[in-house]
């Protein structure tokens, strides 16, 4: 993968959809979670909070996935954003200062994510090649 100025994740608990961009163009990876979870709900009087463990290979694939990156915009729609910027965090301390923003987007498609990026990052959003 070429090295881009950019970088936009949209993650939820089954995938990561990574797109690196700059004025020249776009890369993107999709990284699928090794572990599928399945949702466990929290019975009242029971023990443990009814959670699954993180898929640490998995945030570590998109962690290594966000290396190469200057600036990342970290998306997604529950909690799943919050776990990756935390294991970054833990992980990897110049990763982590390279973090720009995290906010909660539903489902975009692609285009709709790398024109959100566009906006979000207003000092390259001149000249940027479309996805479609």
């Amino acid at each position: 993968m070429t090295s881009r100025n950019h970088a936009v994740v949209w993650i939820d608990h089954r995938e990561a959809r990574v797109f690196h961009f700059d004025r020249e163009g776009i890369d993107k990876m999709v990284i699928h979670a090794g572990k599928p979870s399945r949702h466990i709900h929290h019975k009242a009087n029971s023990i443990g909070a009814g959670h699954s463990a993180e898929d640490r290979e998995y945030l570590e694939h998109v962690t290594d996935a966000l290396r190469d990156a200057h600036m990342i915009l970290i998306t997604g729609p529950a909690n799943a954003k919050t776990v990756l910027v935390n294991h970054i965090k833990d992980h990897d301390a110049k990763l982590a200062a390279r973090i720009a923003g995290v906010e909660s987007i539903d489902h975009p498609s692609d285009g709709q994510l790398v024109a959100h990026a566009r906006t979000y990052f207003k000092d390259d959003r001149q000249e940027l090649p479309r996805i479609r």
